[in-house]
């Protein structure tokens, strides 16, 4: 009996390789909380974020911005309080790995910059245990779709809209700002890859995992869901913030090549012997901040 199951089980796993099916990463809950706590140990300088809410700054929390089959989809609005003025906006998608994160580590960015004027919504997205690709894709383009869609309510210019995102929230959202249906004015990818099928790409078990399937078995997918592919004449400027990690670069030069060969204002900060997940704590959250602002002030002013 014990030899028939350590077969089934050995003929289960051949199977599931042959087949190129997914296992589901053993991921850990993705907060900057957490990522502080597992950057201090090498980085000792660092410190938490902690901020409070400026003055100037309202909060909508837990705006439903799409209903999919009773599933609600939620969104936190930061904006400014003066309506005398319309304001650009700015969705923001957090990273994890398609598989963990929530809308609450973009909290401390977003308040920073509806402080600054911009109309920032903190998206939480489907996950890839509730749907694989595109759903996170889709939810991101619904919630800019309701945003704009509440557009007075927020002082909102709804056609001057940016998108950001770290780690795997920033190659989700670099791929609904290169989408010319989308009428994204700006991108910022904080340490996201841009191509699943780049040379320089070493995604694998996260990625397969959201995408439906490994590289060989789905590369539809994998060629679908990478933002390099789409770049052309009508892609927005775009502004990369890189670690000093190579593998989060994936693209990020050839895609930089192609938007220059468009004229289209491109630029990116790789921050000093820096971590991934390095927005989640100072000084390198401050220095994230400074840059992206500085990149929207030049694109929307």
């Amino acid at each position: 009996m014990i030899f028939d199951k350590l077969t089934y089980i050995s003929i289960f796993f051949v199977w599931m390789t042959a087949f190129g099916q997914a296992q589901r990463p053993n991921a850990s809950p993705y907060t900057n909380e957490a990522a502080y706590e597992k950057l201090k140990k090498k980085y000792p300088f660092i410190t938490p974020l902690g901020r409070s809410v400026p003055q100037n700054t309202g909060i909508d929390k837990d705006v439903e911005y799409a209903n999919i089959n009773g599933l609600s989809l939620k969104a936190d609005v930061y904006y400014p309080l003066d309506k005398t003025k319309m304001h650009a906006g700015i969705a923001m998608v957090h990273g994890g790995g398609w598989i963990s994160g929530s809308k609450e580590n973009e909290k401390y960015m977003a308040m920073e910059l509806a402080s600054k004027g911009y109309v920032a919504i903190a998206v939480g997205y489907r996950l890839a245990d509730v749907a694989k690709y595109p759903g996170a894709v889709e939810d991101i383009e619904q919630a800019i779709h309701w945003l704009k869609k509440n557009h007075k309510k927020y002082a909102l210019d709804k056609n001057r809209i940016a998108v950001l995102g770290e780690s795997a929230g920033a190659q989700i959202a670099t791929l609904v700002g290169v989408k010319s249906k989308n009428k994204i004015k700006a991108i910022i990818n904080v340490d996201g890859i841009v191509s699943f099928i780049h040379p320089e790409a070493e995604e694998s078990t996260y990625a397969s995992y959201w995408l439906g399937g490994d590289r060989e078995v789905n590369l539809k997918n994998w060629t679908e869901a990478s933002p390099l592919e789409y770049v052309d004449k009508n892609t927005p400027p775009t502004l990369f913030i890189n670690s000093s990690q190579p593998r989060f670069h994936a693209g990020r030069d050839d895609m930089m090549k192609k938007l220059k060969s468009y004229h289209i204002p491109t630029e990116f900060h790789e921050i000093k012997d820096s971590p991934h997940s390095f927005w989640s704590a100072e000084p390198w959250f401050t220095e994230t901040l400074n840059y992206t602002v500085d990149f929207l002030n030049n694109v929307f002013r």
